[in-house]
């Protein structure tokens, strides 16, 4: 495969915020593609209700986790009726320097059939193990899979 280049442009708006674009995404999402970017509360002058760069950071590992996840899925034939995935990006101080040292992921994929419990188990290991953004940095990841039933819908009486 050859290489492959993601295209991003940051331009600084005032105080510690900017806008973040990308020429290569759909114009005609949401504020034209572009999201706020600021440096987060917990930081002098930090905007509380902005993305940060940990919060990206963060979205990344957990969308990888995700959308490698439906690609395995979808070629190991495991029909699921939902994925949903809490992650929480662990930001500390490290020899002076400021590190996200761990992204604990909390994946549920909701099953219409226990049958596939074990299936849906194993897509989930392989997705952990083969997500790029995961392999692609030096912070612990923590995966913490759930798996759950549909609820069979009651008829109507």
């Amino acid at each position: 495969m050859d290489a492959h280049f993601y295209n991003v442009q940051i331009e600084w708006d005032r105080d510690r915020k900017g806008v973040m674009c990308s020429p290569e995404l759909n114009a005609a999402a949401m504020n034209g593609g572009c999201i706020e970017v600021a440096t987060p509360p917990e930081f002098p002058k930090g905007i509380p209700g902005i993305w940060s760069p940990e919060h990206l950071f963060t979205a990344a590992v957990s969308s990888c986790l995700m959308t490698t996840f439906l690609a395995i899925a979808e070629n190991s034939k495991l029909e699921f009726a939902k994925f949903h995935c809490d992650s929480k990006g662990k930001l500390e101080q490290v020899d002076g320097k400021f590190l996200m040292t761990e992204v604990i992921l909390e994946p549920t994929v909701t099953l219409r059939d226990e049958k596939d419990k074990e299936r849906a188990e194993r897509v989930l290991a392989k997705a952990e193990a083969a997500c790029l953004i995961s392999n692609s940095i030096k912070s612990k990841v923590t995966m913490i899979p759930h798996i759950a039933l549909a609820k069979a819908e009651q008829p109507d009486v």
